[in-house]
């Protein structure tokens, strides 16, 4: 099995996964919205979201895993379970599961929904945070979903070039490429995204 590192806090990660044996883990648009009701649940308590988009049959994130200390202040406006005593890929693994379940659930179906474990490259450059988010968001375009990111709504694409409230970190995204009018731009232009897969390794 292949060896998957953890997840350091502090540190940008790129993270992606496909449905077992290829199959779709998002069927109609009630799925993808309660993936993302549930990736606000178990996620954003302990990381920071720069970039998303969710396929058929896989999704890719872009992320920064928070420090234990800013989980802790956090941990201490709630009651729960403390989250800074959990790894990181933990809180991953449970999103997956839950979500898991309740597609089996609503589907009658049975078993593993998602590769395991998910795959996570750390990005630990600049140039490699643009590449990612260009990747991220042409992904549907690459899949012949639509000509350009803005008209597929599984991504963050839409929420950069929104001003309505969001917990995505948009003004870091949009600083990466020094204004909305480049990051625009930069998006506009054609992208080789199987170019940028071999830059990426994935």
């Amino acid at each position: 099995m292949q060896h998957f590192e953890q997840l350091i806090r502090g540190k940008f990660y790129h993270i992606y996964n496909h449905g077992v044996g290829g199959q779709n883990l998002f069927r109609e648009s009630e799925n993808f919205e309660y993936f993302l009701i549930k990736y606000d649940q178990y996620i954003s308590p302990i990381a920071e979201t720069y970039a998303w988009v969710l396929m058929p049959n896989h999704f890719h994130l872009l992320v920064k895993i928070k420090d234990e200390a800013d989980i802790a202040n956090d941990d201490r406006k709630d009651s729960k379970t403390p989250l800074h005593l959990k790894p990181p890929h933990q809180h991953f693994s449970n999103l997956f599961n839950a979500y898991t379940k309740a597609l089996n659930k609503r589907y009658n179906l049975r078993g593993a929904l998602f590769e395991r474990p998910f795959k996570r490259k750390l990005v630990d450059t600049a140039e490699y945070l643009k590449r990612v988010i260009l990747y991220i968001h042409n992904n549907p375009v690459h899949h012949n979903f639509c000509s350009h990111p803005v008209e597929y709504p599984w991504n963050s694409y839409l929420t950069c070039v929104s001003i309505k409230p969001t917990k995505l970190k948009r003004n870091e995204v949009i600083g990466w490429f020094d204004s909305q009018a480049n990051f625009k731009h930069m998006h506009n232009n054609k992208v080789e995204v199987e170019t940028i897969e071999e830059w990426l390794e994935i």
